[in-house]
């Protein structure tokens, strides 16, 4: 599908997002070759754009896509309920890892990917397995995708990815799809790699000139444990292990004190927040509020589908602010401002991507969202004193109200449904490598009892 030379968003409700609260009601966005060449009044881009392929925006909110800082590609979605993060781990979780084949890890890439597209995600990072069928996934859906593996060397993890997995995926899928789709080294726990998989894993990334992904801080008894292992609370381990830094992004952070924020935001390490997977989990609430004002970067993320249970992150928005509120007991915190530019340009600046995306200006590449304001829960929608497009998107609106996605000025989403793959087939595969991944591991794990 080949992308028009230029093209109008005309006559819609334009947020940029650009780190201010600019708003253009009504405005026009104008697209050439994938990037957005001017914003501005409906009369003046309709003076500019005489040839260009309209798009009718009206009662509709254009927005820069959103950015999902931290996933798990899976197909494990309402199987594991009402456990706690270790137990949860344990007994379905790595199992589910033992029994995964490279066909059923691509499949899950293939559904998330798609889903999350349809609900005006443009970018993810997945930590994942067998990635190179998630390369393939991003590069058939549309998407932007930094792609991190599941590494681990301790004695017991011997299924996950290891550090020569993490090297071959960069030797091929370092950037891919014409740069839209790139990979990082991860690692998957404190708990799971060893003070040497630390140091290499930093090295590799290093050599490759890229990022590193890792999770941390998701729970008190991780705390307690890194300070009875190492006498480290955790994010001063990965300090001591030389893992943090401006290409570095940790998921969670929910139980992070004063000093290791400190640590977080002199060493320009980003943070994926998770709120609804860390309500689900018992995890906690995140410090947002405090490590925004430290100057740290902060992403939005769903975590895996198994622990959210879906991938919409408007519907993740929403969650952030009211965790916010409930956390504090600050009605006044949790802005709707502050929420959506989390979920963009605070995002893209977490992935180390807010030079190319994240907000609607002009030579940024054209990834954008129409979401669709003329719905009875996003009603009255009011202008001027009274303006609250920016509170419907983060606590009114759903994925089901997305319209449109353009990546890289690409139609990607059309009427809500993604136009790049047949979605009932994506559905279909999926549901028939579940069903196999879940007799792989019930033969595992009876096999494991004899």
């Amino acid at each position: 599908m080949t992308t028009p030379p230029r093209t109008l968003i005309r006559n819609g409700i334009v947020i940029p997002c650009a780190g201010d609260r600019t708003v253009l009601d009504p405005g026009s966005v104008l697209l050439e070759h994938g990037r957005i060449a001017a914003i501005g009044t409906v009369a003046q881009l309709d003076a500019a754009a005489h040839d260009a392929v309209v798009v009718d925006a009206t009662g509709h909110a254009v927005i820069p896509g959103l950015h999902n800082c931290h996933l798990h590609s899976g197909l494990l979605r309402g199987t594991a309920e009402s456990k706690s993060l270790w137990d949860w781990l344990r007994d379905y979780v790595d199992p589910a890892h033992r029994a995964l084949t490279p066909e059923i890890a691509e499949t899950a890439s293939l559904l998330c990917y798609t889903e999350a597209l349809q609900g005006g995600t443009t970018s993810v990072m997945d930590m994942w397995r067998y990635m190179e069928g998630s390369a393939r996934a991003a590069e058939q859906v549309g998407l932007r995708a930094t792609l991190v593996p599941y590494v681990a060397d301790l004695p017991g993890y011997d299924y996950f990815e290891t550090l020569e997995s993490n090297r071959a995926l960069l030797e091929n899928y370092r950037s891919f799809a014409g740069g839209r789709v790139r990979s990082w080294v991860g690692l998957e726990h404190l708990f799971y790699c060893s003070p040497e998989a630390f140091t290499a894993a930093a090295n590799l990334a290093r050599e490759f000139d890229t990022g590193l992904h890792t999770h941390s801080s998701e729970t008190i008894w991780e705390v307690q444990e890194s300070l009875r292992r190492f006498g480290r609370r955790p994010i001063e381990e990965f300090f001591h292990r030389g893992i943090l830094g401006e290409r570095t992004v940790v998921a969670h952070c929910v139980w992070v004190d004063d000093r290791e924020m400190e640590i977080l935001a002199q060493t320009g390490t980003g943070v994926a927040h998770c709120p609804c997977s860390n309500m689900k989990l018992s995890s906690g609430s995140a410090p947002v509020i405090t490590m925004r004002d430290k100057g740290i970067a902060v992403g939005l993320g769903s975590d895996g589908e198994k622990e959210n249970n879906n991938l919409d992150m408007l519907e993740e928005m929403k969650v952030a602010s009211l965790l916010q509120k409930v956390s504090t007991l600050d009605p006044t915190s949790g802005d709707p401002w502050d929420i959506l530019t989390m979920a963009t340009l605070d995002g893209a600046r977490t992935l180390g991507l807010d030079r190319e995306t994240g907000s609607l200006a002009p030579g940024k590449q054209a990834d954008i969202v129409l979401v669709d304001l003329r719905t009875l829960h996003t009603t009255p929608l009011l202008r001027g004193e009274n303006f609250n497009a920016v509170a419907h998107l983060v606590f009114s609106a759903s994925a089901a109200d997305v319209r449109k996605v353009y990546v890289e000025g690409r139609l990607v989403v059309d009427g809500g449904k993604a136009i790049t793959v047949d979605t009932e087939a994506v559905r279909v595969r999926a549901q028939h490598a579940a069903e196999e991944l879940f007799a792989r591991r019930a033969a595992l794990t009876t096999g494991s009892h004899q």
